[in-house]
C-alpha cells in the first residue's frame, strides 16, 4: 500500500515522484522499459524563459534557479536567433518582441551562425539568455532523489485496469497489482486514456506530433557555439546537437497516442524551409525521429485534482514545455497534494486547475 501512485515515467511523473518522496510513500508506474521514453526522450532540449503563454512563463521563471543551480545545473549557454526574409518584416517584429529578442545586423547574425544566407535573410534578432537543457541529466537527478527517499519505480508496467473502493485506488498492471490513497495521472499523450480507466471525465487532451532530423555539415564548420535559430513563423528551427544540426519542421499534427515516428514528406518540407535561409545544401540526413507534444484544449498545463474526485490528480498537458517547467510544476503538485502553502499566485493556480474545463 502506497500513499501515492504516479502513472507515467516522463519528466512530469519522475519530477513529481522526487518531490513527493520527501513526504510520502510513492510508487511510479511506467509502461515502457525506461523513463522518458516517449515525448521526454525526444525533446528539443532548450530553455527559453519567454516561451509559451502567461502560465507557462510563470512556471518557467520559477523553474530557472533549480535548472541553473541544483545538482550543478542542467543548463548551458546557447542563444536564440530569429531570421526573416524581405516579405516577413511584420512576422519578424512580432516574434522578436514576443520572445524578447533584439534586432541585430546580418554581420552579427553570421557570427552566431556562419551559414546564414545573406542573399535571402534581411532581418535578424538575437537573445543571449537561451539555454540548452540536459534532459537526460534532469531525469536522472529526479530519479536519484526519488530512489534516495525510497520511492519505488516500476518499468514495463502498463496499466490495464483501475478501480476505486473504500477510498483506495486499485491499479492492475503488467507487473502486478498496487494500491494507494492518491492517484496522479502523468501519462503524457495517454492522459485521457488513464482518466477513462479511472472513471474520471476526459478533458480532451491533444497529442501533437513534432518531428526532428539530424543533418551533418561540411567538416570546416564547428557548430559547438552556434545559436538556436529559426524562421519568424516557427515553421522550422535548427540547433547544434552532437556535432551536427537538428532541424525540425515544427509541425503540430494531431494524432492518436502512439510511439511516434517522423514522416518523410514532413521532414522534407521542414528541410526545404530551413534550406532557404542557409548557404550549405542538405545532402543527407543521419537520423530522424518524432515525439508527441500533448496540449490541453487551452494550451496551459493541467495541474491539480479532478473536479469529481479529490484523490485523482493531473500533471499533464506539458506540450513542448515539460522540461523547462518541471521544477515549478512538480513543486506545485506536491503542495496541492500535501496541503502545503503555494509559491504561485492564486490566479495562476486557478488557470492550471483541471476544474477550469467544467
Amino acid at each position: 500500500m502506497f500513499n501515492v501512485i504516479i502513472i507515467g515515467g516522463g519528466i512530469a511523473g519522475i519530477s513529481v515522484a522526487a518531490r513527493l518522496s520527501n513526504h510520502s510513500s510513492v510508487l511510479l508506474l511506467e509502461r515502457e522499459s525506461a523513463l522518458g521514453y516517449h515525448a521526454s526522450g525526444r525533446s528539443a532540449a532548450s530553455f527559453i524563459k519567454d516561451y509559451g503563454n502567461d502560465t507557462t512563463r510563470d512556471l518557467n521563471s520559477l523553474s530557472f534557479e533549480y535548472l541553473h543551480s541544483a545538482n550543478n545545473g542542467v543548463l548551458s549557454n546557447r542563444g536564440l536567433m530569429i531570421l526573416a526574409k524581405k516579405g516577413q518584416k511584420n512576422e519578424f517584429k512580432s516574434s522578436s518582441e514576443s520572445l524578447g529578442l533584439t534586432e541585430i545586423s546580418l554581420s552579427e547574425a553570421l557570427k552566431a551562425v556562419p551559414i546564414v544566407n545573406r542573399k535571402v535573410v534581411k532581418y535578424a534578432s538575437y537573445r543571449e539568455d537561451v539555454y540548452d537543457l540536459n534532459t537526460n541529466r534532469l531525469i536522472q537527478n529526479f530519479d536519484r532523489e526519488a530512489k534516495r527517499n525510497n520511492a519505488v519505480i516500476k518499468i514495463n508496467s502498463a496499466v490495464k485496469k483501475i478501480e476505486r473502493s473504500k477510498s483506495i485506488w486499485r491499479v492492475l498492471t503488467d507487473s502486478g497489482e498496487y494500491h494507494s490513497n492518491i492517484l496522479v495521472n502523468a501519462s503524457g499523450a495517454w492522459v485521457d486514456y488513464i482518466s477513462n480507466l479511472a472513471g474520471i471525465e476526459k478533458i480532451g487532451f491533444l497529442p501533437m506530433r513534432r518531428s526532428m532530423a539530424r543533418i551533418p555539415l561540411p567538416s570546416e564548420f564547428d557548430v559547438t557555439n552556434w545559436a538556436f535559430f529559426s524562421g519568424p513563423n516557427e515553421d522550422w528551427y535548427a540547433k547544434p546537437d552532437a556535432g551536427q544540426l537538428i532541424v525540425s519542421p515544427a509541425e503540430e499534427d494531431l494524432v492518436e497516442p502512439h510511439d511516434a515516428w517522423a514522416e518523410d514528406l514532413t521532414i522534407a518540407e521542414g528541410i526545404s524551409r530551413y534550406q532557404e535561409f542557409v548557404t550549405t545544401p542538405v545532402k543527407r540526413i543521419t537520423s530522424n525521429w518524432a515525439g508527441l507534444r500533448t496540449f490541453a484544449p487551452d494550451r496551459s498545463l493541467v495541474i491539480g485534482p479532478a473536479k469529481c474526485n479529490s484523490s485523482f490528480f493531473f500533471m499533464a498537458g506539458q506540450g513542448g514545455y515539460g522540461f523547462q517547467t518541471a521544477p515549478a510544476a512538480s513543486n506545485l503538485l506536491k503542495e496541492l497534494i500535501m496541503g502545503l502553502p503555494h509559491n504561485l499566485e492564486k490566479k495562476i493556480i486557478k488557470k492550471l486547475d483541471p476544474k477550469r474545463f467544467n
